[in-house]
């Protein structure tokens, strides 16, 4: 068995959809690294990120990812910029497979809907700024053990292809 899954992506990809199910089906524990962090520090990843910076918070993001590491029986949904540090990506895969959840960008600002809870879009061409983040993080998605394409599925149906692809 598997120590871990993780589920890595841009935002809007389904990994906190997803993960529950997932985690529900292998009779896991969901975990969603962001939500950690805000628990932690009392205040929400916009705050962070306004206040204290990006930097601030990819510093809080890999401390919980070493942590989450650590432990066994969890299917990790690992934030959109995760996986920018390498040393994430390397962590996440010693512990279990490493899925990317990938949707079309029209998709994902029809899923993440108003930007005022994702600093990363809130600016006045959200579509445009989608598609070049996620030109710009596609080497670091590629690094994922394998991809899936969420787009038109429903989020059972991306669990079940997991499980028949990871092999749990």
């Amino acid at each position: 068995m598997a120590r871990n899954i993780t589920l890595v992506g841009f935002m809007g990809t389904g990994k906190t959809t997803v993960g529950r199910i997932l985690a529900e089906r292998l009779g896991y524990t969901f975990v969603d690294v962001d939500n950690e962090i805000e628990m932690e520090q009392g205040v929400t990843i916009s705050h962070i990120f306004s206040e204290l910076g990006e930097a601030y918070f990819r510093m809080l993001e890999r401390d919980k990812i070493k942590e989450l590491c650590r432990k066994e029986g969890l299917v990790i949904s690992a934030g959109g910029g995760a996986v920018l540090d390498a040393r994430n990506v390397d962590d996440l895969r010693h512990c279990g497979p490493v899925v990317c959840l990938s949707a079309k960008p029209d998709e994902i600002l029809n899923r993440v809907g108003g930007t005022e809870t994702r600093p990363l879009l809130q600016v006045p061409d959200p579509l445009a700024k989608i598609t070049e983040m996620l030109e710009a993080r596609a080497p670091f998605y590629a690094r994922a053990d394998c991809t899936i394409d969420t787009s038109g599925l429903s989020p059972q149906e991306v669990a079940g292809i997991i499980i028949k692809k990871t092999g749990l």
